[in-house]
């Protein structure tokens, strides 16, 4: 491994130059895939879906995507598998080549076990039959004790890379980790900084120390870091440096995964991380003031550009002489940038474009993020309506659920303020010049370049995906929706 990777400034990147292959040598990366089996880690969560998804449908040749999967609220691995290959992402591939889903294989285990809890039949078909491996399992939730952050975002990161060593025809591991891992640096570049303590000996304390003194040291553990998940990915990112020895790693970090820009469905999205709950509620009318600072440039990632820079990355590592542990920043760029402010402007116009059928109150957002002004007037306009309406919900339905779902929201922001009202320089020359290396075919096929699209048609198929694949509202409701926010 370059030592030069784990110096603590260093500028230079490692890149990889499109004049390494002869053009007549050039291997598609649908070429690449065929045959071949991979491993992916975290298949069930929203990164993860997409990437199983566009490794179906872009690479028809593939011959397995083996999942590691846990049994989960009493739902057997099996029946996760067919809930997941079930939801409207994987309509195209249903419609068009049904037969091409039974190549994803379920293989029982949970990341925070020995041996990734595989079993030892499984471990041995893994270690015979797969070339590229995909890690995304993680806990992404800010607030997560650090015990249960470091079993999972740490040991289970270790653990793989064990089961790697013994994998006979590896030629590609993807590490997914977080561009907000070094968050305490105003710039960024596509290097692994020295962290502040050695992930092994982090390890070694959740393991002894109790719980409860845990609690108690974590901040001043995670320092200049405002949680456990930076905290605890930046660690992994330099154990996985320390004990990858010769195995051929690439390591990408997104920004803020927000929904799909095309692939294989304009907006969709599955949950409420990062900004979505936010503009789901404003769109409500529940939410008015919210805490971000409007001049910051934020950096948000479609789901499917991440996706894409994950199978590309693989490609690339494989099929290039140098093997060096690459990084890349997954971001949305200096080229194309959008700001707090206009993000939510935009957002505030789809919303009255497209309201929910829930809507109770006429969408608009004012960014606040100074105190006292931020409290004083999420009192008077939230909290207070808040216990007005469920006053009258319990009057007449006897449930009280306005109160909680702004608690949850409120929760939501204070662990967001560190990201929108910040900003980051994030370099990303190494996907540039992997974009370089791409013929055009695959650069059409597998874009990771958002030099060139639109936010403003971006946002829009964002609020209408959020308002058709997350709360499950038909587009037939638009009208009466529309006539009841003018009202």
């Amino acid at each position: 491994m370059d030592s030069a990777r784990t110096e603590i400034e260093q500028n230079e990147v490692n890149d990889f130059s499109a004049s390494e292959s002869n053009l007549n040598d050039y291997i598609s990366i649908p070429q690449f895939y065929t045959d071949r089996s991979v491993f992916i880690t975290g298949g069930t969560g929203f990164v993860g879906k997409v990437l199983v998804e566009k490794l179906l449908r872009s690479c028809p040749g593939i011959k397995h995507i083996y999942l590691l999967i846990r049994p989960k609220r009493g739902q057997e691995a099996k029946a996760r598998l067919n809930d997941l290959m079930n939801v409207p992402l994987f309509d195209t591939l249903r419609r068009e080549r049904p037969n091409d889903l039974n190549k994803v294989i379920p293989i029982y285990g949970d990341i925070t076990l020995e041996k990734l809890g595989i079993s030892e039949n499984d471990q041995a078909l893994l270690c015979r039959t797969v070339s590229v491996v995909f890690h995304s399992a993680a806990t992404v939730k800010f607030d997560e004790k650090l015990k249960l952050s470091v079993a999972i975002n740490m040991l289970g990161t270790k653990r793989l890379v064990e089961l790697c060593h013994r994998m006979m025809s590896l030629d590609a591991l993807v590490h997914v980790s977080t561009a907000y891992c070094n968050c305490d640096r105003t710039e960024v570049s596509e290097v692994i900084y020295a962290p502040p303590y050695n992930p092994n000996d982090i390890i070694s304390l959740v393991e002894w120390l109790p719980e409860s003194m845990l609690d108690d040291l974590t901040p001043s553990l995670i320092g200049k870091r405002p949680n456990t998940y930076t905290f605890t990915k930046a660690l992994a990112e330099h154990m996985l440096l320390n004990e990858a020895g010769n195995l051929p790693v690439a390591i990408v970090r997104p920004s803020i995964v927000l929904s799909s820009l095309n692939e294989p469905l304009p907006g969709w999205v599955d949950n409420y991380n990062g900004p979505t709950l936010n503009v789901v509620l404003q769109g409500t009318g529940l939410v008015k003031f919210v805490l971000l600072d409007k001049s910051k440039r934020a950096d948000f990632i479609p789901v499917d550009v991440v996706a894409n820079l994950m199978v590309v990355s693989a490609w690339k590592l494989a099929t290039t002489s140098n093997k060096n542990l690459i990084v890349y920043n997954c971001v949305g760029g200096n080229e194309n940038p959008i700001d707090w402010g206009n993000f939510l402007v935009l957002c505030t116009k789809y919303i009255r474009k497209y309201p929910s059928e829930n809507a109770f109150y006429y969408p608009f957002g004012i960014p606040l993020h100074t105190e006292p002004y931020y409290t004083i007037f999420t009192f008077l306009l939230h909290r207070i309506p808040s216990y007005l309406l469920d006053l009258f919900s319990w009057l007449t339905t006897g449930k009280r659920i306005y109160w909680k779902i702004l608690t949850k929201y409120n929760d939501a922001m204070n662990e967001c303020r560190f990201f929108s009202t910040r900003q980051w320089s994030f370099q990303n020359g190494n996907v540039k010049e992997l974009i370089n290396s791409m013929n055009s075919d695959d650069q059409k096929r597998f874009n990771i370049n958002l030099c060139k699209f639109s936010w403003d048609k971006y946002i829009e198929n964002y609020v209408l995906g959020f308002r058709t694949y997350l709360l499950k509202q038909s587009i037939e409701s638009l009208p009466k929706s529309r006539q009841k926010i003018r009202m």
